[in-house]
């Protein structure tokens, strides 16, 4: 997270008022142009260009998943009620206090897990966002399209296919890093080994919300 932030703080803050402007009416549309459901996460609409994010764009994306959109803290929460109910971490307890702790480490442990994957994906140019299907004919082909597209993503020219390494990276690197300052010190390799297979079918779940939920919609 520090690296992405630093560049941005090292800006000059005596830029002319005119791209000081320009840069607020960007943030602005970013929404519009970088959709990001508080369910699913961000998406390309079917009738959106398939084309390479900026860096601007993907700093734009990696801004709304992780602070102002209210993405993150619905699934801080929801997987918080799961860990209350279940008392996991056993050594915190089940009251406000305990909720509380919880609710703090699902957060980091979501928020580092978006960094790290961010982080990947930039560096390597690929797509951190799923894009709509839009050659399938079948609702099978579209969930066969969800299911994939959860473990592959597109490349730096959005049209091959390259593997959800730093997706599932963060993922791991979220969930061990998030193990330290858990009570009882639990094991961080067990710990990052249930975030990859969280992520995988909590990741199909949300594609498959993404790629329905138009339809879903346009019938109500």
């Amino acid at each position: 997270f520090a690296v992405v932030v630093a560049p941005c703080c090292a800006q000059n803050i005596d830029a002319p008022s005119a791209t000081k402007a320009q840069s607020a009416i960007a943030s602005s549309t970013s929404g519009q142009r970088l959709p990001v459901n508080w369910l699913y996460g961000a998406y390309i609409p079917t009738e959106a260009p398939l084309e390479p994010l900026s860096d601007a764009d993907r700093w734009h994306l990696y801004v709304r998943q992780g602070f102002t959109t209210p993405g993150i803290y619905v699934k801080t929460v929801l997987f918080t009620i799961s860990d209350q109910a279940r008392d996991s971490p056993a050594g915190w307890p089940q009251d406000p206090e305990g909720f509380a702790e919880r609710v703090g480490t699902r957060y980091a442990q979501f928020l580092m897990q978006n960094s790290f994957t961010a982080i990947g994906d930039t560096m390597a140019g690929w797509e951190p966002r799923y894009d709509l299907c839009r050659d399938c004919t079948s609702v099978g082909q579209r969930i066969k399209h969800a299911i994939v597209r959860n473990f592959a993503t597109y490349g730096s020219d959005e049209k091959s296919l390259r593997p959800q390494v730093f997706l599932y990276a963060g993922s791991f690197g979220g969930a061990a890093l998030a193990a330290m300052w858990q009570p009882y010190r639990p094991n961080p390799l067990v710990k990052g080994y249930q975030g990859v297979a969280t992520q995988a079918w909590v990741g199909v779940l949300c594609n498959l919300l993404a790629e329905f939920t138009p339809d879903f919609k346009r019938a109500i």
